[in-house]
Parts: structure tokens; sequence; C-alpha cells
């Protein structure tokens, strides 16, 4: 008997892990613990934040036809007066234009409530603000909180861009100029929190924005639960609506949510230029946590740039995706000095264009005179724990100016049509449990 049982121990130590097994230490790729803060997905009550302001009882009028800009500010504006409290959009649909939250003053958007953008940029008025990496006067969203620390969105209606006009006069652009860029035509975002700490944001639906539909920059203790976040891919495309842009901030939860745009589900911001890391409005991001999430049609479901200078501890887990282009895109771009550090993707199941994409970026790229070029590092990168169908399975290619190391890829089951892996681009490639197309890699 002693014997059997020893040979089933020694079969089990060679027989490969199962796809199904789970790592769900909660610790970062670095190894340090994460604390309770990250596992806790509590829902605020908005009743404890202090008294409901519905805009309706301020003059707001319960009719879609019109801009009520001002209505609805006035109602923020009263609630930040009395001491803070919770402006209330009721069931129906109401359109503003750029609304500016104070301190202490929240959101709730009600079940069959309906925030709905102007479509005319007049009603966003230039302002210094922060967008594709660079700190420049532009367009606020509609939704704004700027220094604004517990600022809350609860509620299960919607906040609405309204972006068709503008996704077609961006396509009509890019008709008469192919190379012209994000910023030529005027498109406000949807929600942007700057300067922010301990934000949630939860249940509600942000879909139709002109431009990236969240963007959180310069904040630390973001909570994003279980939001629904849509543009269309088709048939018009909604151009570069990102689900959520994370700008240099530090510790932040995105779990439970569905995001389907026609850009990245996830990017990761932080600043482009050749002196990218020597300027002070632009830093890094650390300590984010993605999990329990649905991608459906987006550029990447994680995206590192293309205006990023350092990502760390960032971690994905327990996701599936549904026809993203790419599950993991990291971009190397030539004109920036970049950092891509302890990155992991585990416990995925779906399908994606490109499992992995790792490529220069070389989109409106400026090197303003630099004579050397800057040099890129992604490092201790992992992919694990993984069932998936692609076209392509290692989409890479670099430059001499791009420096991988210490990629591990373990526990994968991947059905690929391109299943072609040049293994000496990256210095320290770690393959365990690797099956392509019923094949181990090793």
């Amino acid at each position: 008997m002693k014997k059997i049982c020893l040979l089933i121990i020694a079969l089990l130590a060679i027989v490969p892990q199962t796809f199904s097994q789970k790592n769900n230490k909660n610790v970062f790729p670095d190894g340090t613990k994460m604390s309770d803060w990250f596992l806790d997905a509590t829902k605020i009550n908005p009743s404890d934040l202090g008294k409901f302001y519905t805009v309706t009882d301020y003059g707001t009028l319960n009719d879609s036809t019109i801009v009520q800009t001002k209505a609805i500010q006035k109602t923020i504006d009263e609630a930040y007066r009395n001491g803070g409290g919770v402006v209330v959009i009721p069931k129906g649909t109401f359109m503003s234009g750029a609304l500016f939250f104070h301190p202490n003053t929240h959101l709730h958007v009600s079940e069959g409530a309906i925030l709905k953008g102007s479509d005319n940029i007049i009603d966003y008025p230039i302002m210094p603000s922060r967008i594709e990496g660079q700190s420049i006067e532009y367009f606020p969203a509609l939704v704004n909180a700027y220094g604004n620390n517990g600022f809350t969105i609860t509620g299960k209606g919607a906040i609405d861009g309204n972006g068709l006009k503008y996704w077609e006069a961006f396509w009509q652009r890019r008709k008469e100029n192919p190379n012209c860029t994000n910023l030529e035509v005027s498109r406000p975002r949807l929600v942007f929190i700057w300067k922010c700490d301990n934000v949630q944001v939860q249940d509600v639906k942000l879909r139709n924005s002109g431009f990236w539909t969240s963007h959180y920059y310069q904040c630390n203790n973001v909570k994003v639960l279980d939001v629904r976040i849509t543009s269309p891919h088709a048939p018009v495309k909604a151009p570069s609506t990102d689900a959520i842009d994370i700008d240099i901030c530090k510790n932040m939860l995105i779990k439970g949510c569905y995001m389907a745009v026609n850009d990245d589900a996830i990017a990761l911001k932080g600043g482009k230029g050749p002196w990218a890391d020597k300027d002070a409005s632009n830093g890094g991001n650390e300590n984010i946590i993605i999990e329990n999430c649905d991608f459906g049609f987006c550029h990447g479901a994680l995206t590192s740039g293309s205006e990023a200078i350092h990502n760390k501890n960032i971690l994905v887990r327990n996701c599936t995706v549904n026809n993203a282009i790419r599950l993991l895109w990291l971009k190397m771009r030539p004109d920036t000095p970049q950092r891509y550090e302890y990155i992991t993707v585990e416990n995925i199941t779906g399908y994606a264009k490109s499992m992995i994409y790792v490529k220069p970026w070389t989109q409106f790229f400026d090197l303003k005179g630099r004579k050397d070029v800057p040099l890129s590092y992604c490092d201790n990168i992992t992919m694990r724990n993984i069932d998936i169908k692609c076209d392509v399975f290692y989409d890479m290619k670099i430059t001499e100016y791009d420096k991988l190391t210490n990629f591990t890829f373990e526990n994968l089951k991947v059905e690929a049509k391109n299943d072609d892996m040049d293994k000496s681009i990256i210095k320290g490639l770690k393959l365990k449990n690797v099956v392509v197309n019923n094949k181990v890699i090793k």
C-alpha cells in the first residue's frame, strides 16, 4: 500500500497543472502583500453621504430636449453651500454640458435616469486639463471632480455622452486628413476625476462618450465596481472611447465591470515625450487590480501606453475576454522612456486576436530634437492559467531600444492560427506547461 501511495505522489508530481487552477493569492506581482482595502468591494450607500438634492427640486425640468447645465450645476452648488450631499438625477432624461462637483458633493443616477451630454462642444468650456499624456488647455468632461476627496458616483442609471455627432466629425476629419490627431476634432470625455482620493464609482452605466469614457488623473485609492462601460464599434465606430484611463494613480480596484468600447478597455497612462520622466505633471501607476471583469470588443483588454512612463504592480485576474483584439498590449513608444514592470495576467478565458502584443507604437511620435533614442523596458511580465483562442499567440516585434526581460508563461492552453514564437527577443523567458495547438512548447 505504501508503494502505491508513493507511486501516486510521484505521478501527480509530473502531471501538468490543470488550466482551471486558480492562483488567487492576494499579493502583488512583485510579491508584496495586498492591504485589506483591495479585498473590500463593499458598496457605498448614498444615504450615508448626506442630504439628497434632486435636480428637479432646484429648477431642472423633466425635458430631454433642452440643455440644462445651469440648473443642474445650481443643484450641485446648493449642496456644496449647505455642507455637501448627494445630487440626484431622477428617472427621465436630462441633458447637460460640463458639470463640476465640489468637495463633499456626490452624484447619484437613479435607475431609469439618463444624464445625457450635450453634443454641442460650446457647452464644454476650455480650461486647464489633462489629455493624452499632456497637461494642456482642453475641454472638460460631462462629469468632473477636481480635488474632491471621497467623491462617489452611484445608482443604476446611465451617463450617456451622446457622442454620435463627435464621432462623425472625427471620421470626416480623418477622411480629409488620414494623419489627423485625436485632438484635432473637439470632443469631450464622459467622466474626468482629477486629484481625488478615496473615490468610488459603482453600478452606473457609462456609454457613448465623445472621447475617453472615464479618466482618473493623479488619484489614489479608487474603486470602480460593477460598472458597465460601452460604446459602439459598428456601424459607426466611436473613436478613442477608452473605457478606463488610469493616469498617475496609486491603489485602484476595478471589479465586476463589463467593458466593450472602440479602443482600449483599460489603458495605463502617465506622460509622453523624450523627457517625459523629467516633467512633474507626469508619473507612474502602481498597485492596480482588475478582477472578475468581462471584456467585449476592445483594442486591448489591458494596454500599457501609448502615453506611459512607468507602470508597476498591475494585476488582471479572473476575467473573460470576448472578441478583444489584444489581451495584453505593451506599447513601446520610441520617443518616450518607459518601464513596464511586474505585470501579471492570470486566470483568463475567451478569445482575443492576439494573446500578447508587444511592438513599437510609432503613431505621432516625436523625438523633439533629442539625439539619442530613449530606452523602453518590460520586466517581470507574467501570463498564467489562461485558456484562450486567438489568431496570433505571440505577437511581438521589437527594436534595439526595447528591452524585454523575465517573462513567464505558465499553464497556458492556446489555440492559435499563428503559433510562431521567437524566443530570442526576451532575455530570461520561462515556459512552464505551455500548450499551443495541443503541442507543449519548451
